[in-house]
Protein backbone atom coordinates (compact mmCIF):
# COMPACT_ATOMS: atom_id res chain seq x y z
CA UNK A 1 0.00 0.00 0.00
CA UNK A 2 2.93 2.14 0.46
CA UNK A 3 4.17 1.40 -2.58
CA UNK A 4 0.79 2.65 -4.16
CA UNK A 5 0.16 5.52 -2.12
CA UNK A 6 3.95 6.70 -3.55
CA UNK A 7 3.28 6.04 -6.97
CA UNK A 8 0.05 8.16 -7.02
CA UNK A 9 1.89 10.99 -5.20
CA UNK A 10 4.22 11.27 -7.74
CA UNK A 11 2.42 10.63 -10.67
CA UNK A 12 -0.09 13.50 -9.52
CA UNK A 13 2.54 15.92 -9.18
CA UNK A 14 3.97 15.05 -12.61
CA UNK A 15 1.17 15.39 -14.62
CA UNK A 16 0.48 18.61 -12.72
CA UNK A 17 4.17 19.98 -13.56
CA UNK A 18 3.87 18.95 -17.26
CA UNK A 19 0.26 18.84 -18.10
CA UNK A 20 0.33 19.18 -21.78
CA UNK A 21 4.14 20.36 -21.73
CA UNK A 22 5.74 17.79 -24.16
CA UNK A 23 3.75 18.03 -27.54
CA UNK A 24 5.38 19.44 -29.99
CA UNK A 25 8.31 21.94 -30.98
CA UNK A 26 6.70 24.96 -31.79
CA UNK A 27 6.01 28.59 -29.69
CA UNK A 28 3.36 27.96 -27.38
CA UNK A 29 1.69 31.26 -28.02
CA UNK A 30 1.21 33.71 -30.52
CA UNK A 31 2.34 37.13 -29.84
CA UNK A 32 0.99 39.09 -32.38
CA UNK A 33 -2.12 40.94 -32.01
CA UNK A 34 -3.68 44.15 -33.75
CA UNK A 35 -1.49 47.03 -33.95
CA UNK A 36 1.14 44.82 -31.96
CA UNK A 37 2.87 42.83 -35.33
CA UNK A 38 6.60 41.17 -34.52
CA UNK A 39 9.15 41.23 -36.61
CA UNK A 40 12.78 39.09 -36.84
CA UNK A 41 15.75 41.28 -36.64
CA UNK A 42 17.69 43.78 -34.13
CA UNK A 43 19.11 44.22 -30.96
CA UNK A 44 18.52 45.06 -27.67
CA UNK A 45 20.39 46.19 -24.69
CA UNK A 46 19.22 44.77 -21.63
CA UNK A 47 20.67 46.07 -18.47
CA UNK A 48 21.34 43.60 -15.38
CA UNK A 49 22.21 44.69 -12.11
CA UNK A 50 24.71 42.06 -10.85
CA UNK A 51 28.28 40.60 -13.26
CA UNK A 52 27.69 37.05 -13.50
CA UNK A 53 29.72 34.57 -11.17
CA UNK A 54 30.14 31.92 -13.96
CA UNK A 55 29.64 31.18 -17.48
CA UNK A 56 29.61 27.07 -16.68
CA UNK A 57 25.67 26.43 -16.14
CA UNK A 58 26.52 24.04 -13.29
CA UNK A 59 28.47 26.14 -11.25
CA UNK A 60 26.91 29.38 -11.55
CA UNK A 61 24.80 29.95 -8.63
CA UNK A 62 23.80 34.01 -8.64
CA UNK A 63 20.39 34.42 -9.27
CA UNK A 64 21.54 37.50 -11.92
CA UNK A 65 23.73 34.96 -13.52
CA UNK A 66 21.21 32.06 -14.10
CA UNK A 67 18.57 35.08 -15.54
CA UNK A 68 21.07 35.57 -18.11
CA UNK A 69 22.18 31.85 -19.04
CA UNK A 70 18.84 30.67 -18.86
CA UNK A 71 18.86 32.38 -22.96
CA UNK A 72 22.21 29.98 -23.34
CA UNK A 73 21.26 26.62 -22.26
CA UNK A 74 18.31 24.14 -21.51
CA UNK A 75 18.11 20.92 -19.80
CA UNK A 76 15.88 17.53 -20.90
CA UNK A 77 12.88 20.22 -19.44
CA UNK A 78 12.65 23.74 -18.58
CA UNK A 79 10.01 26.07 -16.51
CA UNK A 80 7.41 27.43 -18.47
CA UNK A 81 5.67 31.10 -17.87
CA UNK A 82 2.76 29.44 -16.13
CA UNK A 83 5.33 27.61 -13.74
CA UNK A 84 4.90 23.84 -15.60
CA UNK A 85 7.68 21.60 -16.50
CA UNK A 86 7.72 21.38 -20.49
CA UNK A 87 10.20 18.96 -22.57
CA UNK A 88 13.33 20.95 -23.91
CA UNK A 89 16.31 18.62 -25.02
CA UNK A 90 14.00 15.77 -24.01
CA UNK A 91 10.90 15.28 -26.13
CA UNK A 92 9.30 12.71 -23.37
CA UNK A 93 10.14 11.04 -20.35
CA UNK A 94 8.59 8.26 -17.63
CA UNK A 95 8.99 7.43 -14.08
CA UNK A 96 9.17 4.06 -12.95
CA UNK A 97 6.45 2.87 -10.18
CA UNK A 98 9.23 2.97 -7.69
CA UNK A 99 9.85 6.21 -8.81
CA UNK A 100 14.12 5.58 -8.55
CA UNK A 101 14.45 5.37 -12.30
CA UNK A 102 13.68 7.83 -14.82
CA UNK A 103 13.53 7.59 -19.01
CA UNK A 104 14.29 10.22 -21.20
CA UNK A 105 13.83 10.00 -24.37
CA UNK A 106 15.00 13.04 -26.59
CA UNK A 107 14.12 15.79 -29.31
CA UNK A 108 15.33 14.88 -32.99
CA UNK A 109 17.24 17.45 -34.63
CA UNK A 110 18.60 19.44 -31.62
CA UNK A 111 21.89 21.07 -32.12
CA UNK A 112 24.78 22.69 -29.97
CA UNK A 113 26.15 26.23 -30.72
CA UNK A 114 28.98 24.52 -32.63
CA UNK A 115 26.54 22.81 -34.77
CA UNK A 116 26.98 19.33 -33.37
CA UNK A 117 23.59 17.34 -32.76
CA UNK A 118 22.88 16.52 -29.01
CA UNK A 119 23.55 12.94 -28.53
CA UNK A 120 22.30 10.60 -25.49
CA UNK A 121 26.37 10.97 -24.56
CA UNK A 122 26.15 13.92 -24.55
CA UNK A 123 23.28 13.93 -22.28
CA UNK A 124 24.58 11.05 -19.83
CA UNK A 125 28.07 13.52 -19.57
CA UNK A 126 25.94 16.17 -18.23
CA UNK A 127 23.95 14.55 -15.80
CA UNK A 128 27.17 12.80 -14.57
CA UNK A 129 29.06 16.13 -14.31
CA UNK A 130 26.45 17.99 -12.62
CA UNK A 131 25.03 14.54 -10.09
CA UNK A 132 29.36 13.94 -9.30
CA UNK A 133 29.26 10.59 -10.69
CA UNK A 134 32.16 12.03 -13.05
CA UNK A 135 34.60 12.86 -10.41
CA UNK A 136 32.48 12.80 -6.95
CA UNK A 137 32.15 16.53 -6.98
CA UNK A 138 28.31 17.04 -6.84
CA UNK A 139 27.86 20.77 -9.24
CA UNK A 140 24.53 20.54 -9.02
CA UNK A 141 23.95 19.42 -5.10
CA UNK A 142 19.89 18.17 -5.79
CA UNK A 143 21.29 15.75 -8.71
CA UNK A 144 23.50 14.19 -6.14
CA UNK A 145 21.39 11.24 -5.26
CA UNK A 146 21.42 9.99 -8.95
CA UNK A 147 23.27 6.54 -8.90
CA UNK A 148 23.40 5.85 -12.71
CA UNK A 149 23.26 7.20 -16.19
CA UNK A 150 22.95 4.63 -19.10
CA UNK A 151 22.65 5.19 -22.26
CA UNK A 152 20.09 2.81 -23.60
CA UNK A 153 20.17 3.69 -27.27
CA UNK A 154 20.93 6.57 -29.30
CA UNK A 155 18.27 8.68 -28.67
CA UNK A 156 17.35 7.35 -25.13
CA UNK A 157 18.54 8.07 -21.35
CA UNK A 158 17.78 6.06 -18.40
CA UNK A 159 18.45 7.43 -14.53
CA UNK A 160 18.60 6.17 -11.44
CA UNK A 161 18.61 7.70 -8.40
CA UNK A 162 19.01 5.78 -5.00
CA UNK A 163 16.19 7.12 -3.27
CA UNK A 164 12.35 8.26 -4.47
CA UNK A 165 12.18 12.49 -4.41
CA UNK A 166 8.87 13.89 -5.01
CA UNK A 167 10.83 17.11 -5.91
CA UNK A 168 13.79 15.39 -8.00
CA UNK A 169 11.99 15.59 -11.33
CA UNK A 170 12.51 19.06 -11.01
CA UNK A 171 16.04 18.92 -11.16
CA UNK A 172 16.16 17.72 -14.88
CA UNK A 173 16.07 21.35 -15.89
CA UNK A 174 19.88 21.35 -15.60
CA UNK A 175 22.16 22.33 -18.66
CA UNK A 176 23.03 19.58 -21.38
CA UNK A 177 26.47 20.46 -22.33
CA UNK A 178 28.88 18.80 -24.98
CA UNK A 179 30.38 15.53 -23.99
CA UNK A 180 33.67 16.46 -22.16
CA UNK A 181 33.50 19.94 -22.49
CA UNK A 182 33.91 20.38 -18.78
CA UNK A 183 35.54 23.42 -17.88
CA UNK A 184 36.17 24.79 -21.15
CA UNK A 185 32.05 26.23 -20.63
CA UNK A 186 33.54 28.73 -18.29
CA UNK A 187 35.52 30.53 -20.77
CA UNK A 188 33.39 29.67 -24.47
CA UNK A 189 29.80 28.12 -23.14
CA UNK A 190 27.77 26.39 -25.75
CA UNK A 191 24.23 25.11 -25.12
CA UNK A 192 21.28 24.45 -27.10
CA UNK A 193 19.67 27.65 -26.15
CA UNK A 194 18.24 30.37 -28.40
CA UNK A 195 21.08 32.56 -28.40
CA UNK A 196 25.00 31.50 -28.41
CA UNK A 197 27.79 33.13 -26.64
CA UNK A 198 29.66 35.84 -28.45
CA UNK A 199 31.35 37.97 -26.02
CA UNK A 200 32.00 38.21 -21.94
CA UNK A 201 33.57 41.22 -20.80
CA UNK A 202 33.78 41.38 -16.43
CA UNK A 203 32.23 44.57 -14.82
CA UNK A 204 30.93 45.27 -18.38
CA UNK A 205 28.78 42.40 -19.51
CA UNK A 206 28.00 39.70 -21.86
CA UNK A 207 26.75 39.34 -25.53
CA UNK A 208 24.60 36.77 -27.32
CA UNK A 209 23.74 36.28 -30.79
CA UNK A 210 20.56 34.94 -32.39
CA UNK A 211 20.82 30.41 -32.85
CA UNK A 212 19.57 30.30 -36.03
CA UNK A 213 19.22 26.18 -35.70
CA UNK A 214 16.95 26.89 -32.39
CA UNK A 215 14.90 23.81 -32.34
CA UNK A 216 11.57 25.60 -31.02
CA UNK A 217 9.96 26.56 -34.28
CA UNK A 218 9.72 30.64 -34.99
CA UNK A 219 12.01 31.36 -32.04
CA UNK A 220 13.87 33.38 -31.05
CA UNK A 221 13.21 37.22 -32.94
CA UNK A 222 16.20 39.00 -31.90
CA UNK A 223 19.10 38.93 -33.42
CA UNK A 224 21.45 40.23 -30.80
CA UNK A 225 20.98 40.78 -27.29
CA UNK A 226 23.58 42.34 -25.22
CA UNK A 227 23.64 42.24 -21.28
CA UNK A 228 24.85 45.80 -19.83
CA UNK A 229 26.32 45.43 -15.84
CA UNK A 230 24.96 48.41 -14.21
CA UNK A 231 25.87 48.67 -10.50
CA UNK A 232 23.99 51.18 -9.07
CA UNK A 233 20.61 52.62 -9.09
CA UNK A 234 21.35 56.26 -9.98
CA UNK A 235 23.72 54.93 -13.21
CA UNK A 236 20.64 52.41 -14.87
CA UNK A 237 18.41 55.83 -14.13
CA UNK A 238 20.62 57.74 -15.88
CA UNK A 239 20.95 55.01 -18.81
CA UNK A 240 17.53 54.55 -19.26
CA UNK A 241 16.77 58.37 -19.29
CA UNK A 242 19.40 58.12 -21.91
CA UNK A 243 18.09 55.61 -23.53
CA UNK A 244 20.99 53.76 -24.18
CA UNK A 245 19.42 50.40 -22.43
CA UNK A 246 16.01 49.15 -23.72
CA UNK A 247 15.42 47.14 -20.64
CA UNK A 248 15.88 46.88 -16.63
CA UNK A 249 13.70 45.03 -14.30
CA UNK A 250 13.54 45.61 -10.16
CA UNK A 251 12.68 49.10 -10.57
CA UNK A 252 11.43 50.72 -7.26
CA UNK A 253 8.18 52.45 -7.38
CA UNK A 254 9.54 55.87 -7.10
CA UNK A 255 12.00 54.63 -10.26
CA UNK A 256 8.65 53.45 -11.98
CA UNK A 257 7.02 56.59 -11.50
CA UNK A 258 9.40 58.91 -12.67
CA UNK A 259 9.85 56.43 -16.18
CA UNK A 260 6.35 56.23 -17.13
CA UNK A 261 6.06 58.21 -19.71
CA UNK A 262 9.28 56.67 -21.60
CA UNK A 263 8.60 53.05 -21.09
CA UNK A 264 6.50 50.34 -20.98
CA UNK A 265 6.29 49.28 -17.43
CA UNK A 266 5.24 45.96 -16.49
CA UNK A 267 4.76 44.44 -12.96
CA UNK A 268 4.31 40.44 -11.86
CA UNK A 269 4.71 39.03 -9.12
CA UNK A 270 8.79 37.35 -7.97
CA UNK A 271 9.98 34.69 -6.68
CA UNK A 272 12.39 36.72 -4.28
CA UNK A 273 12.12 36.11 -0.58
CA UNK A 274 13.93 39.81 0.69
CA UNK A 275 14.42 39.97 4.13
CA UNK A 276 16.92 41.75 6.78
CA UNK A 277 19.34 38.56 7.72
CA UNK A 278 20.62 38.09 10.74
CA UNK A 279 24.25 36.29 10.84
CA UNK A 280 23.30 33.85 13.88
CA UNK A 281 26.80 33.21 15.30
CA UNK A 282 27.80 36.73 15.53
CA UNK A 283 26.78 38.94 18.30
CA UNK A 284 24.16 40.65 18.86
CA UNK A 285 22.38 37.84 16.71
CA UNK A 286 23.50 35.14 18.54
CA UNK A 287 21.10 35.97 21.05
CA UNK A 288 17.59 34.73 20.15
CA UNK A 289 16.20 37.60 22.37
CA UNK A 290 17.80 40.55 20.22
CA UNK A 291 16.54 38.93 16.84
CA UNK A 292 12.98 38.75 18.00
CA UNK A 293 13.30 42.40 19.02
CA UNK A 294 14.53 43.42 15.76
CA UNK A 295 11.24 41.39 14.42
CA UNK A 296 8.54 43.21 16.41
CA UNK A 297 10.14 46.55 16.00
CA UNK A 298 9.56 46.83 12.40
CA UNK A 299 7.14 48.21 10.24
CA UNK A 300 6.56 45.56 6.94
CA UNK A 301 3.72 47.47 6.26
CA UNK A 302 6.27 50.41 5.53
CA UNK A 303 8.41 49.26 4.23
CA UNK A 304 6.39 48.31 1.65
CA UNK A 305 4.67 51.04 0.81
CA UNK A 306 7.73 53.14 0.77
CA UNK A 307 9.86 50.74 -1.45
CA UNK A 308 7.15 49.27 -4.01
CA UNK A 309 4.02 51.45 -3.37
CA UNK A 310 2.01 48.55 -1.97
CA UNK A 311 2.95 45.92 -4.66
CA UNK A 312 4.58 43.71 -2.24
CA UNK A 313 3.68 40.75 -0.42
CA UNK A 314 4.20 40.85 3.34
CA UNK A 315 5.52 37.73 4.15
CA UNK A 316 7.19 36.47 8.01
CA UNK A 317 9.27 33.09 6.62
CA UNK A 318 11.07 31.76 3.83
CA UNK A 319 8.28 30.56 1.68
CA UNK A 320 6.70 32.56 -1.27
CA UNK A 321 2.82 32.65 -1.19
CA UNK A 322 2.56 31.76 -4.55
CA UNK A 323 3.22 28.31 -3.99
CA UNK A 324 0.38 28.29 -2.25
CA UNK A 325 0.30 24.45 -1.04
CA UNK A 326 3.10 25.11 1.24
CA UNK A 327 3.28 28.38 2.31
CA UNK A 328 2.02 28.93 6.27
CA UNK A 329 0.71 32.51 6.83
CA UNK A 330 2.64 33.43 9.91
CA UNK A 331 2.30 37.37 10.06
CA UNK A 332 0.91 37.69 13.53
CA UNK A 333 3.66 36.05 14.94
CA UNK A 334 5.36 39.16 15.47
CA UNK A 335 2.88 41.41 13.36
CA UNK A 336 3.17 43.50 9.93
CA UNK A 337 3.32 46.27 11.96
CA UNK A 338 5.72 47.49 14.58
CA UNK A 339 5.10 46.31 18.16
CA UNK A 340 8.22 48.78 19.97
CA UNK A 341 6.49 48.26 23.46
CA UNK A 342 7.66 44.31 23.12
CA UNK A 343 10.74 45.02 21.04
CA UNK A 344 12.27 47.25 24.30
CA UNK A 345 11.38 44.04 26.62
CA UNK A 346 12.82 41.85 25.15
CA UNK A 347 16.15 44.14 24.30
CA UNK A 348 16.18 44.79 28.20
CA UNK A 349 16.01 40.48 29.09
CA UNK A 350 18.87 40.10 26.57
CA UNK A 351 21.01 42.91 28.65
CA UNK A 352 20.84 45.86 25.91
CA UNK A 353 18.06 47.98 27.81
CA UNK A 354 20.02 50.97 26.75
CA UNK A 355 20.11 49.86 23.38
CA UNK A 356 22.15 48.02 20.67
CA UNK A 357 24.20 48.79 17.23
CA UNK A 358 24.73 47.03 14.38
CA UNK A 359 25.75 47.07 10.70
CA UNK A 360 23.54 46.57 7.72
CA UNK A 361 25.82 45.21 5.02
CA UNK A 362 23.85 45.74 1.59
CA UNK A 363 24.39 45.45 -2.04
CA UNK A 364 24.57 49.06 -3.66
CA UNK A 365 23.62 47.81 -7.02
CA UNK A 366 19.90 46.96 -5.74
CA UNK A 367 18.16 49.85 -4.89
CA UNK A 368 14.86 48.11 -3.52
CA UNK A 369 17.13 46.86 -0.93
CA UNK A 370 19.07 50.22 -0.20
CA UNK A 371 15.32 51.83 -0.01
CA UNK A 372 14.19 48.91 2.52
CA UNK A 373 17.76 48.86 4.53
CA UNK A 374 16.92 52.75 4.88
CA UNK A 375 13.38 51.97 5.93
CA UNK A 376 14.47 49.63 8.66
CA UNK A 377 17.31 51.38 9.93
CA UNK A 378 14.88 54.57 10.76
CA UNK A 379 12.20 52.53 12.33
CA UNK A 380 14.43 50.74 14.40
CA UNK A 381 15.23 53.75 16.38
CA UNK A 382 11.79 54.27 17.74
CA UNK A 383 13.20 51.03 19.98
CA UNK A 384 16.89 52.33 20.74
CA UNK A 385 18.24 50.41 18.05
CA UNK A 386 20.98 51.94 15.78
CA UNK A 387 21.45 50.47 12.84
CA UNK A 388 24.20 51.91 10.32
CA UNK A 389 24.12 51.25 6.77
CA UNK A 390 27.04 49.92 5.11
CA UNK A 391 26.90 49.85 1.01
CA UNK A 392 28.56 47.25 -0.68
CA UNK A 393 30.01 46.06 -4.16
CA UNK A 394 27.75 42.72 -5.33
CA UNK A 395 31.56 41.16 -5.51
CA UNK A 396 32.18 41.84 -1.85
CA UNK A 397 29.04 41.20 -1.01
CA UNK A 398 29.00 37.71 -2.31
CA UNK A 399 32.67 36.70 -0.79
CA UNK A 400 32.50 39.12 2.62
CA UNK A 401 28.74 38.36 3.09
CA UNK A 402 27.77 35.18 1.62
CA UNK A 403 30.92 32.75 1.09
CA UNK A 404 32.84 34.25 4.06
CA UNK A 405 29.93 35.24 6.22
CA UNK A 406 31.35 37.91 8.03
CA UNK A 407 28.82 40.49 8.59
CA UNK A 408 26.65 41.34 11.29
CA UNK A 409 23.09 42.14 8.94
CA UNK A 410 22.49 42.62 5.60
CA UNK A 411 19.13 43.42 3.20
CA UNK A 412 19.11 40.68 0.38
CA UNK A 413 16.57 38.81 -1.45
CA UNK A 414 16.65 34.84 -1.74
CA UNK A 415 15.07 33.34 -4.87
CA UNK A 416 13.42 29.81 -5.74
CA UNK A 417 12.76 27.39 -8.32
CA UNK A 418 9.36 25.81 -8.43
CA UNK A 419 10.15 23.77 -5.38
CA UNK A 420 9.21 24.38 -2.15
CA UNK A 421 12.80 22.63 -0.90
CA UNK A 422 14.71 25.26 -2.36
CA UNK A 423 13.90 27.69 0.22
CA UNK A 424 14.37 25.54 3.14
CA UNK A 425 17.19 23.47 1.89
CA UNK A 426 19.80 26.28 2.52
CA UNK A 427 18.63 26.83 6.57
CA UNK A 428 20.02 23.41 7.30
CA UNK A 429 23.00 23.51 9.71
CA UNK A 430 25.77 22.29 7.68
CA UNK A 431 24.18 23.36 4.05
CA UNK A 432 27.31 25.42 2.08
CA UNK A 433 23.97 28.13 1.43
CA UNK A 434 23.28 29.17 5.21
CA UNK A 435 24.67 32.18 4.98
CA UNK A 436 22.94 33.44 7.74
CA UNK A 437 24.67 30.47 10.41
CA UNK A 438 20.85 29.39 11.50
CA UNK A 439 21.85 26.30 13.86
CA UNK A 440 18.77 24.34 15.07
CA UNK A 441 18.15 20.72 15.82
CA UNK A 442 14.60 20.73 15.24
CA UNK A 443 14.73 22.42 12.01
CA UNK A 444 16.90 19.59 10.47
CA UNK A 445 15.24 17.07 11.93
CA UNK A 446 11.29 18.48 10.23
CA UNK A 447 13.19 19.62 7.25
CA UNK A 448 14.63 15.91 6.39
CA UNK A 449 11.73 14.54 7.13
CA UNK A 450 9.99 16.54 4.67
CA UNK A 451 12.88 15.78 2.32
CA UNK A 452 12.34 12.21 2.33
CA UNK A 453 8.62 12.37 2.42
CA UNK A 454 6.68 10.30 -0.43
CA UNK A 455 3.30 11.33 0.95
CA UNK A 456 2.14 15.06 -0.28
CA UNK A 457 0.16 15.70 2.77
CA UNK A 458 2.87 14.94 5.45
CA UNK A 459 5.44 16.75 3.57
CA UNK A 460 3.41 19.99 3.45
CA UNK A 461 2.93 19.78 6.95
CA UNK A 462 6.55 19.36 7.51
CA UNK A 463 7.40 22.30 5.25
CA UNK A 464 5.24 24.17 7.18
CA UNK A 465 6.33 23.15 10.31
CA UNK A 466 9.63 24.30 9.60
CA UNK A 467 9.13 27.20 8.38
CA UNK A 468 7.26 27.73 11.81
CA UNK A 469 10.57 26.93 13.22
CA UNK A 470 12.29 29.66 11.17
CA UNK A 471 9.54 32.07 12.52
CA UNK A 472 9.48 31.46 16.54
CA UNK A 473 13.59 31.01 16.62
CA UNK A 474 13.57 34.69 14.21
CA UNK A 475 16.50 33.13 11.80
CA UNK A 476 15.79 36.48 10.42
CA UNK A 477 13.21 39.32 9.73
CA UNK A 478 11.38 38.05 6.58
CA UNK A 479 10.16 41.34 4.99
CA UNK A 480 8.39 40.67 2.04
CA UNK A 481 8.36 38.73 -1.69
CA UNK A 482 8.73 42.52 -3.61
CA UNK A 483 6.88 42.91 -7.06
CA UNK A 484 9.33 42.42 -10.82
CA UNK A 485 8.86 45.64 -12.67
CA UNK A 486 10.23 46.66 -15.43
CA UNK A 487 10.97 49.69 -17.81
CA UNK A 488 10.82 48.09 -21.61
CA UNK A 489 11.34 50.25 -24.75
CA UNK A 490 7.97 51.30 -26.59
CA UNK A 491 8.99 49.83 -29.04
CA UNK A 492 9.70 46.37 -27.94
CA UNK A 493 6.86 43.80 -27.20
CA UNK A 494 6.44 39.72 -26.16
CA UNK A 495 8.07 40.00 -23.30
CA UNK A 496 7.11 37.02 -20.52
CA UNK A 497 7.40 36.87 -16.94
CA UNK A 498 8.29 33.34 -15.10
CA UNK A 499 7.38 32.57 -12.08
CA UNK A 500 11.34 31.84 -11.12
CA UNK A 501 14.27 34.27 -12.26
CA UNK A 502 15.05 34.83 -15.42
CA UNK A 503 15.31 37.23 -18.67
CA UNK A 504 14.04 35.24 -21.49
CA UNK A 505 14.77 37.27 -24.54
CA UNK A 506 13.61 34.38 -26.90
CA UNK A 507 10.18 36.08 -27.35
CA UNK A 508 11.07 39.61 -27.69
CA UNK A 509 10.71 41.29 -30.84
CA UNK A 510 11.12 45.07 -32.15
CA UNK A 511 7.17 45.73 -33.17
CA UNK A 512 6.09 46.27 -37.19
Amino acid sequence: MKKRNFVVSLMALLLIAALGACAGGKSSEDKSSAGDQPTYGGSVVVGVQQDIDSLDPHKAKAAGTKEILFNIFEGLLKTDVNGKLTCAVAKDYSVSEDGLTYTFTLRDGVKFHNGNLVTAEDVKYSLERASGLLDGTALVSSLATLESVTVIDEHTVQVKTGSANLELIYSFTTAIIPKGSGEAEGSDPIGTGPFSYVSYKPQEGLVLKKNADYWQEGLPYLDEVKFKIINSADTALMELKGHSIDLYSYLTDSQAEELKNDYQILAAPSDVVQALFFNNAAAPFDNILVRQAVCYALDKDRANDFVTGGNSRIISSAMLPTLKDYYVDLNDTYGTGANIEKAKELLTQAGYADGLEFTIDVPSNYEAHVQTAEVVAEQLKDAGINAKINLIEWNSWLSDVYADRKYQATVCGITSDMTPSYLLVRFQTDSSKNFINFASKEYDETYQKASASLKMDEKTELYKQAQKILVDDAASAFIQVPPITIAMNKDLGGYQFYPIYVQDMSTVYFKK
